[in-house]
């Protein structure tokens, strides 16, 4: 099959091989919105928009019996159920929705979990941290609230019309999931989903979300990545205010380690889909080459450490630091998510004994490499 190119990405300064990774790409293009495409037997490609920068997410139909099983749903607007109805008057064909599952929380993956499910009668399947947060982010409660996440900001070092932008967003995340299903069905790591007569393996995922469930059937070699492992972005990993310590990039790296483990632990097994498999990620196209998307993944990030250290010689908040790890110019959205970022990757410096963290008299928060001034 042809093979497209992906360069890992050049840091000024890196002891990274940069020789260049490929990975293999199956299908040269997506479906059209409102269209469906088989991409595996019993399993189904839709495409939808998103009104931001990163402009599109992949959604996936399970066949289930006589019915359908959905992975993720897109965001809850109008020109996206236009899109749905599309494929319900198509590809659905009054078929019935036996279940909707979100990989998790996120508006692109959970927007119309509500708009579905009360439509076919269907139940809702995710992870329990990921179904709790969905509904404080979305009531301003337990800490979630836009005063709090305000005030993170602001401690970050955050200030000036960036700052006002945030101010202005409001619930960004209720406008995009405008209803939440009031019940769940439970999913946990290492459980078997029974769909189509086939087993997927619930793996869990940390770091992009609280536990982000991604599905694995070794019958078919396929795995539905969610936003875990994606092919031509490293997905955002985050700091929010409820937990300002913490440290989600250890968190992601092990999760990718975890996968290579999981599917096909021996990278020499003699079976393809197992040691090859197809992954399915929620951005860009579907490919295969997870070990070598695996290791680029590790470069990425182990590159954009060692540039901070390079930053932080003198104390740095994480607003400080954005230009260092994004290297263009962003929006009110984008910065939201780059805070999160730049926070996440000091924080993994700090846990290691790399970096030490000081809070000025303006309240800010700084980190410095350790040794330095």
């Amino acid at each position: 099959m042809p093979r497209r190119r992906i360069l890992l990405p050049r840091p000024a300064r890196s002891q990274v091989n940069r020789a260049e990774l490929l990975l293999e790409y199956p299908f040269a293009a997506p479906p059209p919105p409102g269209e469906v495409r088989e991409v595996a037997p019993g399993v189904h490609w839709l495409r939808m928009p998103l009104p931001f920068a990163l402009d599109h997410i992949n959604l996936w139909a399970l066949e289930d019996g006589p019915g359908l099983a959905l992975v993720d749903t897109g965001v809850g607007n109008d020109a996206t159920r236009a899109l749905w109805q599309q494929v319900f008057d198509g590809f659905v064909k009054g078929r019935p929705v036996t279940r909707v599952i979100a990989t998790h929380l996120h508006p692109d993956h959970a927007g119309n979990a509500g708009w579905l499910t009360a439509r076919f009668g269907a139940p809702l399947w995710m992870s329990q941290s990921d179904y709790l947060m969905a509904h404080a982010w979305s009531e301003n409660t337990s800490g979630f609230s836009i005063d709090a996440m305000l005030a993170h900001l602001r401690r970050h070092g955050l200030a000036g019309d960036m700052f006002d932008g945030q101010a202005s967003r409001g619930n960004a995340y209720r406008r995009s999931v405008p209803d939440f299903p009031r019940t769940y069905r439970r999913i946990i790591e290492g459980e078997e989903l029974g769909i189509g007569g086939r087993k997927w393996r619930v793996i869990m995922g940390y770091g992009h979300a609280p536990e982000h469930a991604s599905l694995y059937c070794s019958e078919l070699g396929v795995l539905i990545s969610g936003d875990m492992l994606l092919p031509r972005i490293s997905t955002n990993i985050s700091v929010n205010q409820v937990d300002p310590d913490a440290n989600p990039l250890a968190l992601f790296l092990g999760s990718l380690h975890r996968y290579t483990e999981v599917i096909g632990g021996d990278p020499l097994v003699a079976d393809p889909l197992v040691a090859d498999p197809l992954v399915l990620p929620s951005h860009g196209l579907p490919f295969r080459g997870m070990r070598e998307r695996v290791g680029q993944l590790e470069a990425h990030h182990a590159a954009r450490l060692e540039e901070l250290e390079d930053a932080c010689a003198e104390p740095r908040s994480p607003a400080d630091v954005i230009g260092t790890l994004f290297r263009r110019k962003l929006d009110v959205h984008q910065t939201f998510f780059a805070m999160g970022e730049s926070l996440a990757h000091l924080n993994y410096l700090m846990h290691a004994g790399r970096f030490v963290r000081r809070e000025g008299a303006d309240g800010v928060v700084r980190f410095v490499r350790a040794g330095s001034a």
